[in-house]
């Protein structure tokens, strides 16, 4: 069984990341994949102010280690996914035809009007993937 978090270096993410190896953890066969999306919109901006590749790098790392130490904690085994390009559209790519299993996904809890206005990436993705999906508030 292949169980899929999305994850991108906020709270509610590392709190859908506790959820998953939680799950694995009780499941003998299960695999945690994490898929951490590079956001070109936003890589562009931090480039900008930064003029440094290598601190994108660090960046990046540093928003996915703290989940593999969380994994590492309780020996489950972790495949890192660093997917380009909009967020919620390469995660529904992703796990589309990836033949994921299980995806859990943190939310920022918006209210009804905030994920009219603002859209949701959990929602939008929730929405599309054929796979089941938890969302972790």
């Amino acid at each position: 069984m292949r169980i899929a978090v999305a994850i991108d270096g906020s709270e509610n993410a590392l709190r859908a990341a506790k959820h998953s190896i939680y799950l694995v953890k009780h499941l003998p066969e299960a695999v945690l994949e994490l898929i951490f999306v590079v956001d070109f919109d936003k890589v562009k901006d931090d480039y900008l102010l930064t003029q440094n590749k290598d601190s994108l790098v660090l960046e990046r790392e540093k928003k996915i280690k703290p989940v593999l130490q969380e994994a590492e904690k309780d020996h489950i085994p972790t495949t890192v996914t660093i997917l380009k390009g909009n967020p919620s559209q390469e995660i529904i790519r992703y796990v589309n035809n990836e033949s994921i299993d299980q995806l859990i996904l943190g939310s920022r809890g918006l209210n009804l009007f905030q994920e009219m206005m603002l859209g949701s990436v959990s929602h939008k993705v929730m929405k599309h993937v054929q796979c089941p999906v938890t969302i972790v508030k």
